[in-house]
C-alpha cells in the first residue's frame, strides 16, 4: 500500500492503471476509519482491480458553528486499517492543494439538497458535491462506494453523476451497526459513557416506527410522534428533525405508502448523529 499526498502523482497513477487496463474503485472517506469504512473497501476489493481510498476532511462542507478543528484524525492508525483491509492507495491531499488561493468554483445538486440535512445545514451538500466531483477527476474509478447511512449525501452523488454524465458507478452499501444498532460513525468517539447509552435509541426508535408501519400505521404524523417520545426520554437527546419521506424524491410525505425512508438527526450533547431506514409499504 503507498500513500499519495500530490494530486499530480495521484492522477498519474490512475493514468497508468488505466494503461494496463485495470480498473480502479475509490472509497471516499474523511478518515478516523471503522468498520463501516472497511465494509466499503471490502466491496470495492470485489468488483475492482485497484482500491483507492481517499481521506480528506473537507472544510467547505462543516458550517461555521460544525466541528472542523476538532474532526476526530488519525493518518497513522487509518493507513494500519487501511493496509490490513487490502487497500492498495491511500490518497491524503492536502487542504491548500485542494482548495488553492482564489478557488472560486463549487457544485450545486438541486431538490434533493433542500430537505433533511440541506434544510438544517446550509452549505453543507455543495460542500460535498464540491469535493466529491474533485476527488472522482483527480481519481478516476469507475466505481465509487458511499454508505446508506449518509442516504442524502449518496442519493446526491447518484444523482450528480448522472445528471453530469460523470460516467462512474455509484455503489451505495448498507449501514454498519454496533452490537446495540447505533450506526457507525467516526463521531460516535465524540459520546460520554452516558450519551452512548442514549444514543442507541436512534435506532430503537426506527425499529419502533417500522413495527408502527408493518402494523398497519399509515398516519406519519403518528409515527413520527411516536420516534420523537422515544427519543424525548433520553436526558442528553436533542432532536434536529424526524422525517418521513418518500425514499425518491426526499420529500416530505403525510400518508405513508410506497418506498419510505425514515430519517433522524440527534444531538447527544454536542455531538449531532444521523440515521434512517427505507421501508416498502404495499
Amino acid at each position: 500500500m503507498k500513500t499519495i499526498e500530490n494530486i499530480s502523482r495521484m492522477s498519474t497513477f490512475a493514468k497508468m492503471m488505466k494503461k494496463e487496463g485495470k480498473s480502479i474503485g475509490l472509497v471516499p472517506t474523511m478518515g478516523y476509519l471503522h468498520d463501516g469504512h472497511l465494509s466499503l473497501v471490502k466491496a470495492a476489493k470485489k468488483h475492482t482491480d485497484v482500491v483507492v481510498m481517499s481521506i480528506f476532511v473537507n472544510p467547505i462542507q462543516f458550517g461555521p458553528k460544525e466541528d472542523f478543528e476538532e474532526y476526530p484524525r488519525d493518518l497513522k492508525h487509518d493507513e494500519e486499517m487501511a493496509r490490513e483491509a487490502g487497500v492498495d492507495v491511500i490518497f491524503h491531499p492536502l487542504l491548500k492543494d485542494i482548495y488553492p488561493e482564489g478557488y472560486a468554483t463549487y457544485v450545486t445538486v438541486e431538490k434533493l439538497t433542500s430537505n433533511l440535512c440541506g434544510e438544517s445545514r446550509p452549505g453543507h451538500f455543495r460542500g460535498v458535491a464540491t469535493v466529491v466531483t474533485k476527488l472522482f477527476n483527480i481519481v478516476k474509478p469507475e466505481v465509487a462506494y458511499f454508505g446508506q447511512k449518509d442516504m442524502q449525501q449518496a442519493m446526491m452523488i447518484k444523482k450528480m453523476a448522472l445528471d453530469l454524465n460523470m460516467d462512474i458507478e455509484i455503489k451505495i452499501m448498507p449501514i454498519v451497526r454496533e452490537k446495540d444498532g447505533l450506526a457507525m460513525s467516526s463521531r460516535n468517539t465524540y459520546l460520554s459513557g452516558s450519551e452512548r447509552r442514549d444514543a442507541a435509541v436512534l435506532y430503537q426508535s426506527l425499529l419502533k416506527a417500522e413495527t408502527l408501519i408493518k402494523n398497519g400505521e399509515r398516519d406519519a404524523g403518528k409515527v413520527i410522534k411516536a420516534i420523537e417520545d422515544m427519543i424525548k426520554a433520553k436526558e442528553s437527546a436533542r432532536i434536529e428533525y424526524v422525517k418521513l419521506v418518500d425514499a425518491r424524491g426526499l420529500k416530505d410525505i403525510k400518508t405513508i405508502t410506497g418506498e419510505i425512508a425514515i430519517a433522524v438527526a440527534v444531538f447527544f450533547s454536542n455531538t449531532r448523529l444521523i440515521d434512517n431506514i427505507t421501508i416498502m409499504v404495499k
